[in-house]
């Protein structure tokens, strides 16, 4: 091996210890125009942390039922299944990345007969999967053998492969965040329509109770009217009544397989083979938000992570594109055997060798280097602002469930109040016209008077049942998992 050679090696082997530098900027987290605290509440704000437990968050609604169906969400739900697979997919990118870090080796090896003659010659070339191919004929024939160990390196000199790698690794992280929020996405979706669904049955029971109720009412009216102690307009706004009550009760029927067939879906079933027995006696349990919640909670909301790794990416992609200014260097390097003989292939007198290095460098490509490195800075600034607005939307997001939350809580009160007066006036009001005392649209008025107000605190139960939904997953999912 020449001197030369081996300065070459050297010299070599001294710009790759230079591949600890890398071009481009070093990612650092955008700042964010944040409050000291939340309005509604005294919280902090804090980092992403979306890789945070979350814990089993539907537990704190105290309902058997809706458990058993979450635990089947991750499991069976397609979109979830699909943002799975996504994630890996982004992980093995990562790997395709990373693989670029190392020398590409192959073995190769070649068994080749010449013939040549006058005015003619042959060969019959043998390679791989037994091929043979015959051009010519006749003469004296030579048989050549080779077998080779070649190697070639691209060394990250710049940093470009690793800046690949460092987009690829943000890429994936915040694929992974989108796992977290499709799997928050259809937790809490399936939680609302089984609220829903609960309300349904609620209702139903309530219209029920209305139909028989009015049932009576319409024979006490024309019972009246036979008697001739009242007008047959009393029966026939009965009678309205009752006809009115039972289409609404047949149009719950619809809205409650409505939500039957969305979980169903969301739980990974087709509709025909899923079914909800109905639980009439069925009651809310609103969770309470714990005053003083830590700032972490909001560290684990899956869009504002999603949105920061993007960033990240986006930041690696100016180093990569950046990389394009300076040269890259290749190292190549063989060692193999060559021989007339088969038997004689792998004698040391027979063996071959090279190194090499080689250098390319772009000196014009009418601009296209500073084009790319301009659109990666853009793509990054676009990244922060996006990173930015999804944590003004999370703090927005917050800030009106817990006023909701608030709001709903004296709502519900007020409403369960009136709920009580109305039904009391119905049953005083049908009191006073068994007696002959009032007319009887006051009946009429006070009953549908009374199942509105009743339908409606059913309504605001589920209500403030997927405002603490909505609530939870705006913190990222729950508030009783650690942190």
């Amino acid at each position: 091996m020449s001197n030369r050679l081996i300065r070459t090696l050297v010299s070599a082997a001294a710009a790759t210890a230079l591949a600890g530098c890398m071009v481009g900027p070093n990612y650092h987290r955008p700042s964010l125009p944040l409050t000291p605290a939340f309005k509604e509440q005294g919280w902090q704000p804090a980092q992403p942390a979306d890789l945070s437990p979350r814990g089993d968050w539907w537990s704190v609604f105290n309902d058997p039922t809706l458990s058993a169906l979450e635990a089947r969400v991750n499991i069976s739900n397609q979109n979830v299944a699909a943002a799975e697979a996504a994630y890996r997919q982004a992980e093995a990118l990562v790997s395709e990345q990373r693989a670029a870090l190392f020398p590409t080796v192959d073995l190769t090896g070649s068994a080749t007969r010449t013939g040549s003659g006058k005015g003619s010659s042959g060969t019959v070339v043998t390679g791989a999967g037994g091929t043979t191919v015959v051009t010519g004929g006749g003469g004296r024939t030579t048989n050549t053998y080779r077998a080779n160990l070649g190697a070639s390196w691209t060394p990250d000199v710049w940093g470009r492969i690793r800046r690949g790698i460092e987009g690829a690794r943000g890429t994936a992280q915040a694929t992974q965040a989108d796992l977290a929020a499709a799997e928050l996405s259809a937790q809490g979706s399936l939680a609302v329509d089984y609220f829903g669904l609960r309300s349904a049955d609620q209702q139903i029971a309530l219209l029920t109770l209305a139909v028989a109720g009015y049932q009576r009412s319409l024979q006490i009216a024309q019972n009246r009217y036979n008697a001739g102690i009242a007008p047959h307009s009393d029966a026939l706004q009965a009678q309205s009544l009752l006809a009115t009550t039972q289409a609404d009760l047949a149009d719950l029927s619809r809205t409650r397989a409505a939500f039957e067939h969305a979980i169903a879906v969301l739980a990974g079933q087709t509709p025909e083979s899923f079914a909800l027995p109905a639980d009439p006696h069925w009651s809310a349990a609103i969770p309470q938000v714990p005053a003083g919640m830590p700032s972490t909670l909001l560290q684990r909301r899956p869009d504002i992570a999603g949105a920061e790794r993007r960033a990240a990416a986006a930041s690696a992609q100016i180093g990569v594109a950046t990389a394009a200014y300076y040269p890259n260097l290749t190292l190549t390097g063989s060692y193999g055997f060559s021989a007339t003989e088969l038997g004689k292939l792998f004698n040391a007198s027979n063996s071959v060798w090279s190194l090499g290095i080689s250098a390319a460098e772009t000196l014009f490509n009418g601009g296209l280097t500073h084009a790319q490195v301009s659109a990666a800075r853009a793509g990054y600034d676009q990244a922060v602002a996006r990173y930015r607005q999804a944590v003004l939307a999370a703090l927005q997001d917050v800030e009106d469930q817990l006023a909701a939350t608030r709001v709903l809580a004296d709502e519900y009160a007020l409403r369960q109040s009136a709920a009580n007066d109305a039904d009391l006036a119905a049953t005083m009001v049908l009191n006073q016209y068994r007696e002959g005392q009032v007319a009887y649209t006051n009946v009429v008025t006070a009953q549908v008077t009374a199942l509105n107000t009743r339908r409606t605190l059913v309504q605001a139960a589920a209500t403030r049942e997927t405002t603490a939904v909505a609530l939870i997953q705006s913190i990222g999912g729950g508030w009783t998992a650690p942190f």
